[in-house]
């Protein structure tokens, strides 16, 4: 078993992976905050170029929460055929924008635990909304935040994405949350993909300045 990096070690790296992608932000389009949830609740397990492809009928055809909540659960799953685990996810779209718009008049909360209480918001979608749509530092840790953190030794194997989350809060000032979290994510996404887990991991980094 491969020992930890320490805090510094750690630091090194993320800095180095961050000298990659200096403007990193996220590529899920989106216009209101009630869009941006829906995006989100929609890219599960599915590319963000997928969903970006489908957003855009979607968010004309629902320009809002109740629009969304009177829609027909069909119609909804039409839009969104393309993308995967689209039953699931437009009865998860209609649920939450039902409670959008009775519990909270329309407008997404800016309160992770509140968020978390919608159908198909986890931690990583309520993040995502926070750090997006509120500039509230916040880690979203997908398949890529968590990958590369465990290839370089920054968390173990095992660590679950909340131990993730937590340890990368610990490694940075809160201000670079939302700009490191969406540098990992297009490293993983680009610069370091899964099917490299064979090779060494520091060869995809910058050399130290």
């Amino acid at each position: 078993m491969e020992e930890l990096l320490s805090d510094d070690e750690a630091r090194l790296v993320l800095k180095r992976i961050l000298s990659l992608y200096p403007d990193a932000k996220g590529e899920l389009n989106w216009d209101t905050k009630f869009h941006l949830l829906c995006a989100v609740l929609m890219s599960a397990q599915t590319t963000d170029k997928m969903v970006n492809r489908t957003t855009p009928k979607f968010f004309k055809d629902y320009p809002d929460s109740a629009t969304l909540a009177q829609a027909d659960i069909k119609d909804i799953e039409n839009h969104i055929r393309t993308i995967g685990l689209y039953h699931t996810k437009a009865r998860h779209l209609k649920e939450t924008a039902q409670i959008i718009t009775e519990k909270f008049d329309g407008q997404i909360p800016k309160d992770k635990k509140i968020l978390m209480t919608l159908p198909g918001v986890g931690e990583k979608t309520a993040n995502v909304v926070l750090a997006e749509g509120f500039k509230v530092p916040a880690i979203a840790v997908d398949t890529h935040v968590s990958r590369i953190s465990k290839r370089f030794n920054i968390v173990s194997e095992k660590a679950t994405p909340h131990e993730v989350e937590k340890r990368l809060e610990e490694l940075l000032p809160k201000e670079e949350w939302i700009h490191t979290h969406h540098a990992m994510i297009l490293f993983g996404r680009y610069t370091m993909p899964a099917r490299t887990k064979n090779q060494d991991p520091y060869s995809f980094l910058p050399p130290l300045n």
